[in-house]
């Protein structure tokens, strides 16, 4: 016959540190309100008996889940992983988990997704994307809850938003290649219809080449397992075979630019004398101890920082609808252009 294991109860762990069952309440569900000498005493003994807290039941008994859904658009690469990360970091440090899903730039998806979020309860609702179909906008209408949208600052925000222009950005980095001398300058994208950040940031590129040229831009079908690096690649062929005089690109992202930058090489072109790149997102290859990548740098933690800052405080009563911080951009020139 099998022994039945004890079921771990508050008690216990309350016995075992030498505290009150409320404290050890305290230190799960509202940490910041407990000493850390108290905190880290409970939290050994948590960890030693195995206990979990029963999140069931507590949301049933305070009416509230703890939870923050996210809708990111990709973790296929890491332009949103610092936001994800700092977003988590600050929830914890009030008790509150982050429950993440992806939508793959899809707003049918985004849209099931976040029906499936609101399900569970969560206290707020966090987007990646700045468009949404009718049916998300709907759904989180009749749901209440609060939403951020971030990394971009969209015209009219369902609720509040924390990120920055990325047409001011597009428009930034293509003024820059130009100030270094660059007369022809292309844009290289992804064809995502629903990537409305990249197809900001070329509207940006339109705003400043329509003074110079006509724009040349090249949008490649996405196609399963064809990824940035292989994008850039393909796109770098595809763009002086048209446009052989192109002494510039400005890439919609750094694992684009990548692409572009080891292909240039693999052809003796020289970067960036007879052609200079630009990434999006000052990834860790980018930088000086990398290849070098003039990009476009994003705050991304700071984002989630700040997003975490707003759900605190709409959790505690305070009303953010209609909140907007523009956490900005910064051009960073290395050895590519």
């Amino acid at each position: 016959m099998h022994n039945k294991r004890k079921t771990i109860t508050m008690s216990d762990v309350a016995r075992d540190a030498g505290v009150g069952t409320m404290t050890v309440s305290r230190v799960l569900r509202d940490p910041l309100k407990v000493s850390e000498e108290t905190r880290k005493t409970v939290l050994a003994s948590v960890t030693k008996l195995g206990y979990v807290l029963d999140e069931t039941a507590a949301s049933l008994s305070s009416k509230r889940t703890r939870i923050v859904g996210a809708v990111v658009s990709t973790l296929d690469q890491s332009i949103f992983s610092e936001t994800v990360r700092g977003l988590s970091e600050r929830l914890q440090v009030t008790g509150q988990q982050l429950l993440v899903a992806t939508s793959d730039y899809s707003k049918d998806k985004e849209a099931e997704l976040i029906r499936t979020i609101i399900g569970r309860k969560p206290e707020a609702l966090v987007l990646t994307s700045s468009e949404h179909s009718h049916l998300a906008e709907q759904l989180i209408k009749l749901a209440k809850i609060p939403t951020v949208e971030t990394w971009e600052i969209p015209e009219r925000p369902i609720c509040a938003c924390v990120g920055f222009s990325n047409r001011e950005a597009g428009r930034s980095i293509t003024k820059h290649l130009y100030e270094t001398g660059k007369k022809k300058v292309a844009f290289l994208g992804i064809d995502r219809a629903d990537d409305t950040r990249g197809s900001l940031r070329k509207s940006g590129y339109l705003d400043v080449t329509s003074e110079k040229h006509e724009g040349i831009i090249e949008l490649q079908a996405p196609k399963a397992g064809f990824f940035g690096p292989d994008y850039g690649a393909m796109g770098l062929i595809s763009i002086i075979d048209r446009w052989p005089d192109v002494d510039a690109i400005v890439c919609a992202s750094d694992a684009i630019a990548f692409g572009v930058y080891c292909e240039a090489l693999r052809r003796g072109i020289r970067v960036p004398q007879e052609l200079a790149i630009s990434g999006f997102g000052d990834f860790d290859y980018a930088k000086a101890n990398g290849i070098g990548l003039t990009t476009v740098h994003i705050d991304g933690e700071k984002i989630g920082h700040e997003t975490a800052n707003l759900v605190d405080k709409s959790n505690n009563g305070v009303e953010i609808s209609g909140t907007i911080i523009d956490v900005g951009f910064q051009i960073i020139r290395r050895q590519t252009s």
